[in-house]
């Protein structure tokens, strides 16, 4: 009796006292461990995203605001532009395709005023969409993995889960013992999966709406720039 004590003593005081990750990884069946790296590498690249689009997103607005306010106190735009319009600055774009739409409504002799003022509107609202769009480029992404990944974790699981069951069919035995590991290895496939999911989640909602409040702030400016053209037009 006091030796089957000592045993059991001595099997709880071996037993490891909270989860090792890593180790559940080793033990997991290798579709399982398949199913954790593609899901380990999806997290490290949403991560990865957040933080290159954060910088990005601070960049262009620092740069943009810049150019925005020594645009307007320019007295030559043309001038202006061959000395501050650098492609990586959005508003400058929209100020480039402005500027070549212009050149072409008024190089005939005749000038429709109302036909120019409508090509000027759309060559810079399509150019305010472009750099929305290369904005936001890689956001899909964010937004594939925020659906995606828990469903790819739950395969994870469910697989484990039945991969336990079938160890308690090969074993005879239905014991906690023999189904725990095999449960624990298919829940922690869960787990990376909100891992992954709940900040690409959190991330899209919060980035797309950056890329709107960008986008508006460009519309607003090539709303401006086009009443500026358009009182040139009126004059000629």
């Amino acid at each position: 009796m006091t030796n089957s004590l000592s045993q059991i003593a001595s099997g709880l005081g071996g037993s490891p006292e909270r989860l090792d990750p890593l180790e559940l990884f080793l033990q997991a069946d290798i579709v399982v461990q398949i199913v954790m790296v593609g899901l380990i590498l999806a997290s490290v690249w949403v991560w990865a995203i957040i933080i290159s689009f954060s910088m990005r997103v601070g960049r262009l607005s620092r740069r943009s605001e810049r150019y925005e306010s020594a645009f307007w106190k320019a007295r030559d735009i043309e001038s202006f532009q061959s000395e501050h319009g650098k492609p990586a600055i959005p508003p400058s774009n929209v100020v480039n395709a402005g500027l070549a739409e212009w050149d072409r409504s008024i190089a005939g002799k005749s000038v429709d005023r109302e036909g120019a003022r409508q090509r000027l509107q759309l060559a810079m609202d399509s150019a305010v969409a472009l750099e929305a769009e290369k904005l936001s480029d890689r956001l899909n992404f964010l937004a594939t993995v925020g659906s995606v990944a828990p469903f790819v974790g739950l395969f994870g699981t469910v697989w484990g889960i039945m991969n336990s069951f079938f160890q308690i069919g090969q074993q005879q035995n239905s014991s906690l013992a023999v189904v725990a590991p095999g449960i624990s290895e298919a829940l922690f496939a869960t787990a990376l999966g909100l891992f992954a999911a709940i900040p690409a989640v959190i991330a899209y909602n919060r980035f797309s709406h950056r890329v709107n409040g960008f986008e508006a702030r460009l519309q607003r400016f090539a709303d401006r720039f086009l009443a500026t053209l358009s009182r040139q037009l009126e004059a000629k």
